[in-house]
């Protein structure tokens, strides 16, 4: 038997984008390697459950306030035309009470967790909610959804280890980095719509030089990552997964070499396979 989802749902579930997962996989790989290597191996399974039921949570509010940000300008852009806000099939009031709903479902989930962690979930909101209208007053939007994206490695810290060690703070660094690469191809693909309705990203600031930097940041990735493996003395495995690693970072750079909208986005995709190649040579090293 086959699950329909009910017309009247439908929008909701592609607003929280249920319908597109990769974004919530970019978040759930860096918050299972804070996970393990706060527990230096196999977390506590409540944990683990929050923490993955919480990505899919926050990552579908992101959305959610995002497209409320963009409801004026999505129409205007090719690949976002057809969402449920530009399209007309919700309004703009239905689309804020399921982000509340969604925040009030997320601070649930927090709630069962210690006190340090409740305290440090506030950043997470914060960030999230902030992100979707930096790309109007600066050109770096792509660092704050980095902060973002990365806020989850010191929640993870601080639910297991109940504190920040230098190790939180480079993963989050490590995961900065790696999200503006990766956000910066995403937002290749919209380079020219950007352009025309006046959004502000990585992509238009870089210019002709976006590979480079794009490269620049997967290396640094790269760089931190060791550095981490070295401070946790993290077994050989690790390192080879590393080293495989950097082998999807060249693919990346071989797709966007002629910044084709197809290609950049196939390159944004395969970062899937980057977080989990480190996840595992992180389960492999613990």
């Amino acid at each position: 038997m086959v699950f329909v989802l009910p017309a009247q749902w439908q929008p909701y579930w592609q607003l929280a984008r249920l319908d597109k997962p990769i974004g919530t996989l970019l978040l759930l790989w860096p918050t299972l390697w804070a996970l393990w290597l706060a527990a230096d191996g196999v977390p506590p399974f409540s944990v683990l459950l929050i923490f993955i039921a919480g990505v899919f949570v926050m990552r579908s509010a992101g959305c959610v306030i995002n497209d409320y940000a963009d409801r004026n300008v999505d129409g205007y852009v090719k690949r976002t035309a057809l969402r449920p806000l530009p399209a007309g099939r919700l309004s703009t009031t239905q689309a804020l009470l399921f982000f509340f709903l969604l925040v009030v479902i997320a601070f649930v989930l927090v709630w069962q967790l210690n006190q340090f962690t409740i305290y440090l979930s506030v950043g997470g909101l914060l960030l999230a909610s902030i992100y979707p209208f930096m790309k109007r007053v600066t050109s770096l939007p792509q660092l704050v959804l980095g902060m973002a994206f990365s806020w989850s490695i010191p929640m993870a810290y601080g639910a297991v280890a109940g504190q920040l060690s230098l190790t939180t703070w480079l993963l989050f660094l490590a995961n900065l980095v790696w999200t503006i690469a990766y956000d910066t191809m995403y937002a290749m693909v919209d380079r020219d719509d950007d352009l025309k309705i006046g959004v502000k990203s990585t992509a238009i600031l870089f210019g002709r030089y976006d590979r480079h930097y794009i490269a620049l940041l997967q290396c640094l990735t790269l760089g931190l990552l060791c550095l981490i493996g070295w401070l946790e003395q993290l077994a050989p495995s690790y390192y080879l997964l590393l080293l495989l690693t950097s082998g999807f970072f060249i693919y990346q750079q071989w797709l966007i070499r002629h910044r084709q909208r197809e290609a950049c986005f196939r390159a944004f995709l395969n970062n899937n396979w980057v977080g989990m190649f480190v996840f595992i040579g992180i389960i492999l090293a613990s």
